[in-house]
């Protein structure tokens, strides 16, 4: 049975948000559970790549926790505060969504609940516009749960949607869906707490477009047009180059249809 984080209590709370959750001494824990924590002091390594936690400060803060509540879900174990100086606001990270809280995930690490959280500049969005990822109507405005790109503002998505397109993304490659504007883009979705991984997009890593740079080792067409036919040319040792048809280069998803090839001698051919 998977065990639970002693600071959020939760065993199934959504890594891409929490953090992996790991064992820090005989304390389990998510990484970001103890990265937002108040009294939790990370260590980090000169590069900054890598963070330790003592485990008298883990244990500090959990003894801590047990007696503050969440004022999203109302059970005790909260050990994050709104950074608002006089806010005393708590809530447990899984929470902050539900809560309409703002969590930035970038160091120092601040936390703001749904009345003090940042906000984007107010805007009012046309008449029947809809989320640009999802295509469902957003909200009038711009709200906790409805975003806008900062810089072309003609792209509107839900909070929601833009938290899955970061993840999939990663920082190296998020972008506005609309104006593809990249460096202000980014930094308002990190300011208005958006999670944002640091690493290369999940589709270059997984080889989703794999089949996409698939080339044939041999002619696949249904009819040869070298004079000689394919085995002679075979037989013969001569070098061919293969060369999509038209049809593929039209539609790359038909991998597999046919070929034509021109030969680097005499005869020159193209289906």
């Amino acid at each position: 049975m998977e065990q639970a984080c002693m600071l959020c209590h939760r065993s199934d709370a959504d890594p891409d948000i929490c953090g992996p959750i790991a064992d820090y001494q005989g304390i389990c824990a998510h990484l970001f559970c103890l990265l937002f924590a108040n009294d939790v002091h990370p260590e980090w390594s000169e590069q900054g790549q890598s963070v330790q936690f003592l485990p008298a400060y883990i244990r500090h803060t959990v003894e801590q926790a047990a007696q503050r509540v969440c004022f999203v879900c109302g059970e005790s174990g909260a050990t994050i505060t709104c950074q608002e100086t006089g806010c005393d606001r708590r809530f447990h990270l899984p929470c902050a969504m539900e809560g309409r809280c703002i969590t930035h995930y970038i160091p120092p690490h601040r936390s703001y609940c749904w009345e003090h959280c940042p906000q984007q500049q107010e805007e009012v969005a046309p008449e029947n516009t809809t989320c640009i990822i999802c295509l469902s109507p957003v909200e009038g405005r711009t709200t906790y749960g409805t975003m806008m790109c900062p810089v072309c503002k003609r792209a509107w998505f839900h909070r929601a949607c833009i938290q899955r397109q970061a993840l999939s993304a990663g920082i190296f490659s998020l972008q506005c869906p609309l104006c593809r504007n990249r460096n202000i883009f980014l930094l308002e979705m990190l300011f208005m707490g958006i999670r944002i991984p640091v690493r290369q997009a999940s589709w270059e890593t997984n080889s989703a477009y794999a089949e996409l740079y698939q080339r044939h080792s041999s002619c696949s067409a249904r009819e040869c047009l070298c004079p000689g036919g394919r085995e002679e040319a075979e037989a013969e040792g001569a070098q061919s180059q293969l060369r999509a048809c038209w049809s593929q280069l039209q539609h790359p998803s038909s991998i597999g249809a046919d070929r034509g090839c021109s030969s680097t001698g005499a005869h020159q051919t193209e289906h």
